[in-house]
């Protein structure tokens, strides 16, 4: 089992700035980073695998960094220029699964644990 909570979402002008936290229990071979705005479908920004690897979703590519202290157990994305598009309850996510072609999913249901979420809400 893992335990993730997230933290560091807010209310932003566009152009600003957050970074998002979410605290892990354990390692993992992948984390990554998924966002839901009301009445669209959740999808990926970024993922990490335990190598160092990261991928980036094209819809914040440039925009977003992932990153992860691993003594500290915690995942982060560090978000810039941000646009109103952007505002999403931002999830964190976990899991040992790895695709075809040993990377890191790209679906939210390849991912086994979940966060509860913390909302980026960017106004203009």
């Amino acid at each position: 089992q893992v335990q993730l909570r997230e933290s560091g979402g807010g209310s932003v002008q566009a152009g600003g700035s957050l970074r998002l936290s979410c605290a892990y229990s354990r390692n993992t071979l992948c984390m990554g980073w998924f966002r839901q705005a009301p009445g669209k479908e959740r999808e990926e920004v970024a993922s990490l695998d335990n190598t160092g690897r990261a991928t980036y979703a094209d819809s914040m590519k440039g925009r977003v960094t992932i990153s992860e202290d691993n003594a500290e157990k915690t995942l982060f994305l560090e978000m810039n220029n941000l646009k109103v598009d952007d505002t999403a309850m931002y999830v964190c996510a976990a899991t040992d699964y790895l695709d075809s072609q040993f990377r890191c999913p790209a679906r939210w249901d390849d991912y086994r644990y979940g966060g509860q979420g913390t909302q980026v809400t960017v106004s203009s």
